[in-house]
């Protein structure tokens, strides 16, 4: 059932803080282990400490990917959440950037 007396814009209700938050569209299988699935659109917030276990918006070497942030040791690393795909450990001659922290994701259900 759906409470149609309760309303609440979407800013306050996923947090939009901006010009700290922005969308992005997700494209790949990599991270359906967490229920991200491509075409969705992540929210996500630049504002937020990309810490271990996060779902992070990070760019190695030019190249944009959603993943989750890890570390081993004293390596940093990006795992997908399906097993299909290789951890991707942060080399030293990296050039690495984490854009912002994934805290929602929208699916249209109306796509074909």
């Amino acid at each position: 059932m759906i409470n149609d007396h309760v309303k609440t814009s979407l800013d306050d209700w996923l947090n939009v803080r901006a010009p700290g938050t922005y969308l992005v569209k997700v494209d790949g299988d990599s991270m359906e282990g967490v229920g991200i699935f491509s075409g969705d659109m992540l929210i996500v917030d630049k504002a937020i400490e990309a810490r271990p276990g996060r779902v992070v918006i990070a760019v190695v070497n030019q190249e944009p990917m959603v993943k989750i942030l890890e570390v081993e040791g004293r390596m940093l690393v990006l795992r997908s959440a399906n097993p299909r795909y290789p951890k991707r450990y942060i080399m030293e001659n990296d050039e690495f950037e984490v854009w912002g922290v994934v805290t929602h994701s929208l699916r249209d259900h109306a796509r074909n």
